[in-house]
């Protein structure tokens, strides 16, 4: 399965995408280490670590560090089929939980991630 990974400044999403598909390899990388909102390099790092396996894995992101921080922690895992999915933090990881659930590939669930953010609400 490919493993699923929630980089927020705060995160509970985990949470949710759990409830929803228990199976799923998901890890979440939420906060600073004295509790305090933000981002930290090695909780990112071990998070993606606990989940990337054979078939790859996809993280979800919120905003501005997340994304920076992601982008450095990717550098260490060069040569695994590992992206960052660009869709809705909470939509996309029930999705992304899902279908890795179903046993879909790391383009598959890009794309269901992506199509989760075209939806609209009202």
């Amino acid at each position: 399965m490919v493993g699923i990974v929630i980089v927020s400044h705060s995160c509970k999403a985990a949470e949710l995408a759990l409830q929803m598909a228990p199976s799923a390899p998901v890890a979440a990388a939420g906060g600073l280490p004295d509790g305090g909102i933000g981002t930290d390099f090695e909780r990112i790092y071990a998070a993606v670590e606990s989940v990337a396996g054979p078939d790859g894995a996809v993280i979800l992101f919120d905003m501005g560090s997340a994304i920076m921080t992601t982008e450095m922690v990717l550098e260490q895992f060069e040569g695994m089929n590992i992206q960052m999915a660009d869709g809705p933090l909470v939509e996309g990881s029930i999705v992304a939980a899902i279908s890795s659930a179903m046993g879909q590939s790391v383009e598959q669930i890009l794309a269901a991630v992506r199509q989760a953010g075209e939806g609209h609400k009202l």
